[in-house]
């Protein structure tokens, strides 16, 4: 029985346009002191594992090689040939392990901060995979998000999964006390996983599985992955399973799942930003803001982005419209 991190690897980060793109997303940025997110979240499992796995897809797997070779990692390399949500990409992983072998699913960008506290969590996520759970890591809001999913939760028995709320009841959760934050981090057996999957989404399995089948050195062939229904692992498993449980962790966390995300951790850690709260992302150049406050300035060679810190989710519209027009500026 090994401890293997699968690394889930293949989205785009839309709402970080146009610093994210199809061909450099957000997860190989190097924004941060410690490098990128992608590089970070490596690091943070190293020592909690015994073997990796990465399900990228063909615009960016050859980043992730470039991360994982230069730290010496060996590590097993899956290829997507067209996304397909994370249903099909983590049913890939464990088809790819041992039967018996204890998943430990992460996205690749995530911030975050308390070691130990994180190390305490995965472990107790371990010893409830080896007792045949399907382990979700819940975080502990620090105010009514409205970008995240909520877990409902007595001891550690999840109550129910909330899609992403409105403002009033995300406040709601938030003094109701027994609701956490959807990390979208999993722990369980690889064929505790497989099963569920099987039981309640048969199509998404039995199509996986003949794609996985045909994998040649980890790479997918696409017309069979196109086969595969487009399915997030929440609502194919998470959300019918009885075999569930979660962890409420401890450590700090974010999705840095837009611009505000990101403004506020960058600000955490010294960026500048002047005294309207104003910041400038991408650029040296000596930048005046006139009657603005709370303003985020990206600047690429290609592309300038003007948004308000409290708008930031809406930049993933620009992205939709551009990907509508079939621009080169997303790729």
């Amino acid at each position: 029985m090994n401890i293997v991190h699968v690394i889930l690897s293949g989205g785009v980060g839309s709402r970080l346009w146009p610093l994210s793109r199809k061909s450099n997303p957000k997860q190989y940025l190097n924004l941060f002191k410690e490098g990128s997110l992608f590089g970070m979240t490596v690091l943070r499992n190293k020592v909690l594992c015994d073997q990796v796995i990465v399900v990228g897809n063909r615009e960016n797997y050859q980043l992730s090689r470039e991360v994982l070779d230069s730290q010496g990692i060996i590590y097993t390399d899956i290829v997507e040939a067209t996304p397909r949500n994370t249903a099909a990409a983590i049913a890939f992983a464990a088809l790819a392990a041992a039967a018996d072998d204890i998943l430990v699913v992460t996205p690749s960008d995530h911030v975050i901060v308390g070691e130990e506290a994180y190390k305490k969590a995965i472990q107790a996520g371990i010893e409830k995979a080896r007792e045949g759970y399907i382990v979700t890591f819940g975080i502990q809001p620090t105010r009514p998000e409205t970008g995240y999913g909520y877990i409902e939760f007595e001891n550690d028995r999840v109550l129910s999964f909330r899609e992403k709320p409105n403002q009033d009841t995300a406040e709601d959760f938030i003094e109701r006390g027994n609701f956490l934050w959807n990390s979208g981090m999993f722990c369980f057996r690889a064929d505790t996983l497989l099963h569920e999957l099987e039981q309640f989404e048969p199509k998404v399995y039995a199509t996986a599985f003949a794609a996985w089948q045909h994998q040649k050195d980890g790479r997918l062939d696409e017309s069979l992955s196109k086969k595969i229904p487009s399915i997030s692992i929440d609502y194919a498993v998470m959300e019918r399973s009885k075999k569930i449980r979660v962890v409420a962790t401890q450590f700090e966390w974010s999705d840095l799942g837009s611009f505000e995300a990101l403004y506020d951790y960058l600000r955490s850690t010294g960026y500048s930003v002047d005294e309207n709260g104003n910041m400038v992302i991408g650029s040296d150049m000596y930048t005046a803001f006139v009657g603005l406050k709370d303003t985020i300035v990206v600047c690429t060679d290609d592309a300038l982005l003007f948004v308000q810190k409290e708008k930031s989710q809406d930049v993933k519209k620009i992205y939709n419209t551009l990907e509508k027009h079939q621009s080169k500026l997303i790729d």
